[in-house]
């Protein structure tokens, strides 16, 4: 009897010391006294999901570029481009017009993001297109007319020439004295005082 019991005993030891090594090995990876681990894993998490639903727009967008996780500081983004071999590049050295795409993808993934809970049917752009170049343009537009063509409403801010011309419904802004300004287009209309 003692023999059975022993073994019992043993068993329950190793038992409790696997249970307890999976312990030290969750705190190891997400514990500390001021939660900064497990804040930092979370929002790790968050931050691969978004950059996977970037990607899947990006792709959409351009085959040049793929969004990745910096490995030395995990909640920064690098660029893998593809027309350089699969160089690795810092999103602080991209042109206007890569950092205009990249940051559209990461947006349109963000979107994708929050419409689980919350439906987004608007997107609204102020500026940036001013540091495309021809090609760069042309995608953005083409991204923004396949959403829109997905029914969402899509609202462009800017003072490029090219892209007011390939812009059909537009709203014109015209400052006036006194700090005033006057709106004209599709379904503007003066107000008059009550």
């Amino acid at each position: 009897m003692d023999l059975l019991y022993g073994d019992f005993t043993q068993a329950a030891i190793e038992s409790q010391n696997k249970e307890c090594r999976r312990w030290e090995n969750l705190h190891e990876l997400i514990g500390s006294a001021d939660g900064k681990k497990y804040r930092n894993f979370a929002q790790g998490l968050t931050f691969e999901m978004m950059i996977g639903h970037a990607n899947r727009q990006l792709q959409k967008m351009t085959d040049r570029y793929l969004l990745a996780r910096d490995d030395a500081q995990p909640l920064e983004i690098n660029v893998v481009d593809n027309y350089q071999a699969g160089e690795i590049r810092s999103t602080k050295n991209l042109s206007g017009g890569e950092s205009f795409i990249v940051s559209l993808s990461l947006a349109l993934g963000l979107s994708h993001m929050a419409s689980k809970n919350v439906r987004v049917d608007s997107l609204f752009l102020d500026e940036g297109f001013g540091t495309l170049d021809e090609e760069a343009l042309d995608t953005a537009l083409e991204t923004l007319a396949g959403l829109q063509q997905d029914g969402k409403l899509i609202g462009v801010i800017s003072h490029v020439p090219a892209l007011k011309e390939r812009i059909s419904t537009q709203i014109q802004v015209t400052p006036q004295t006194g700090g005033r300004s006057q709106i004209s287009g599709p379904g503007c209309g003066k107000l008059t005082p009550v």
